[in-house]
């Protein structure tokens, strides 16, 4: 053995020792380089976006929810492009479950391209609003807005009644469904292919990601699970839920609050059109028969329409959109309601470097320049990267004429 070697051996035997005396003793080893230990009140933040998946329940404004033969239509039907005026349109051509429910394209396109961003389909359920605007107040009134837009499919409801009348599998799959065949009343045909859509669609949860491993690991005070965690997402998160203040409003487990903000990016679809956000969304849900509040919900009670019954139409809301929650982000760019920023890497220089000036004067400000390095904003990266599930789960296509009887 060489000087060199036997003096490394020495030392390595001694901070072995070293540790060994630390355990024996109670007194804390030394963190490994790299380590960042977060204070008290950083941990109780971090703890509050967990645990992950959240015990969910079947939704008591639609009676099909959780249903097998509810789900197994809906899926038929979300495939089925004959749900399109042109008959070439279904819901899997804004949504392919290969592109993790999301088309990839700033405004989406079906007939004809849209004012917005098709967001992602991920953790559907857990949601309060639907739609970029929050038009829509439940999973299976925001399935039937497509339906009805000319420039995505366009069927309407009568057209989509008709079809699942005379077409033998759908009607089968429809009776399976409800329990009762298609009747003469077209609206509760048309609202019933909703429900069974939103049954598949809630289906859509999101598996584990690294983040609920290191929360879970600091919520047992697991140090070698914690150790698992890379730096630089460790350092993302400190940023997350302190200085740059996301967790505000990305909160809880599903990393969003439900709500609506200004993100600070414009709202012009084109040159003379501006798109209103939440504050056109409140006046289209006043107008909808499809809501909480009317007769096609579920629920006698109208539990789940308190909601509903006390939003009110606020200027603050102009240029507001639904906060997104964040599982999966890294796989469902481009980014914002109109698509306007294409990597997480322009997300946080975004927020970064926002002119507050762009920002409406209503209601409380909350957005604030972060002015964050390049290593920073890198790091906040590196954070929302491990929001990503370990292993996605991939849905097997579906093609239109789905058997449902013999």
């Amino acid at each position: 053995m060489t000087p060199r070697q036997f003096g490394a051996s020495v030392a390595a035997g001694l901070s072995g020792l070293a540790i060994a005396v630390c355990l024996i003793s109670g007194i804390a080893a030394p963190a490994p380089a790299g380590a960042l230990d977060f204070t008290a009140e950083e941990e109780r933040r971090i703890l509050r976006h967990g645990p992950w998946p959240p015990a969910s329940a079947p939704d008591p404004s639609n009676r099909v929810s959780g249903k097998p033969a509810a789900i197994a239509f809906g899926r038929a039907l979300f495939f089925d492009p004959r749900l399109s005026l042109s008959g070439v349109v279904s819901c899997a051509t804004c949504h392919p479950p290969e592109r993790a429910w999301t088309d990839g394209l700033p405004r989406s396109r079906g007939h004809r391209t849209v004012d917005r961003n098709a967001p992602s389909l991920f953790n559907l359920r857990f949601n309060r609003w639907f739609g970029w605007d929050g038009a829509q107040d439940s999973l299976w009134a925001q399935n039937l807005r497509p339906l009805l837009d000319g420039r995505e499919m366009g069927l309407g409801s009568g057209g989509a009644a008709r079809l699942v009348r005379s077409d033998r599998q759908l009607s089968c799959g429809y009776r399976r469904a409800f329990g009762e065949a298609p009747g003469a009343d077209d609206a509760r045909v048309f609202v019933g292919l909703g429900k069974a859509l939103a049954a598949f669609l809630e289906t859509h949860v999101t598996g584990r990601t690294p983040f609920d491993d290191f929360r879970d690991a600091l919520a047992r005070d697991d140090a070698a699970g914690q150790a698992r965690y890379p730096a630089a997402a460790r350092r993302g998160l400190r940023l997350f839920v302190g200085r740059g203040n996301c967790a505000f409003c990305h909160f809880g487990p599903a990393f969003t609050n439900g709500e609506f903000a200004d993100a600070g990016v414009p709202h012009f679809i084109e040159p003379g059109r501006v798109d209103s956000g939440r504050h056109g969304g409140i006046r289209k849900l006043r107008e909808s028969p499809y809501t909480l509040l009317g007769r096609f919900n579920d629920d006698a009670g109208r539990s789940t329409a308190a909601k509903t019954r006390y939003v009110r139409l606020r200027q603050s809301n102009f240029g507001e959109f639904r906060v997104p929650g964040l599982r999966n982000v890294a796989l469902t760019a481009p980014y914002m309601h109109a698509g306007s920023l294409a990597t997480l890497s322009d997300v946080a220089h975004h927020y970064s470097t926002i002119d507050e000036e762009r920002l409406h004067a209503g209601g409380e400000r909350i957005l604030r320049r972060l002015d964050l390095s390049a290593r920073e904003q890198a790091d906040l990266v590196a954070f929302l990267e491990t929001l990503t599930e370990k292993e996605p789960r991939r849905e097997p296509v579906r093609k239109a004429g789905t058997a449902f009887c013999p």
